[in-house]
């Protein structure tokens, strides 16, 4: 089985800028995530403009979905900024692709102390490889329907609606 993996961007792909104590974007951190993590599935890696989600307008979200189109694997994961994860995994569901898609991203971003990231990815390689064709939110250990899945900013966690 083969992975596709697109990357968006979000907290999990920024970068801190230690001059100016800004996080904002370079190259992404899914390459060194990936050799990390030590997967043993194949993985094709697919980097799409990398932003915050709260700069995502419907543009991006249709161009997530043409990737997902245009990818011949049955599993996709896709690294995806948490505040509007909903919203895209929302674009997504009701598009019936015929692939297990599944959302992730993280709090923390990935090259920050006591990051979620890893384990998110890990966990969402995971599931993507187990689950039914559909689109999922799969954070901090849970799994989540696309229609069924908010984030609690108060919590800082992703619950049922």
């Amino acid at each position: 089985m083969t992975l596709r993996i697109l990357a968006t961007g979000g907290t999990f792909d920024k970068h801190y800028n230690e001059l100016n104590g800004t996080l904002g974007f370079a190259a992404s951190h899914l390459p060194a995530a990936l050799a990390r993590c030590r997967l043993t599935v194949q993985v094709e890696l697919q980097q799409l403009p990398l932003m915050d989600s709260l700069d995502m307008v419907d543009a991006d979200r249709e161009r997530i979905l043409a990737a997902c189109r245009g990818a011949a694997e049955k599993a996709v994961v896709i690294i995806h900024g948490t505040d509007t994860m909903p919203q895209t995994a929302a674009v997504l569901g009701p598009a019936a692709l015929g692939q297990t898609i599944v959302l992730t991203g993280a709090m923390i971003p990935y090259e920050i102390d006591n990051s979620d990231a890893l384990f998110n990815l890990g966990f969402a390689c995971g599931v993507a490889q187990t689950l039914p064709a559909g689109v999922y939110v799969a954070m901090n250990g849970q799994i989540f329907a696309w229609d069924n899945v908010q984030k609690n900013r108060a919590a800082g966690v992703f619950q049922p609606l």
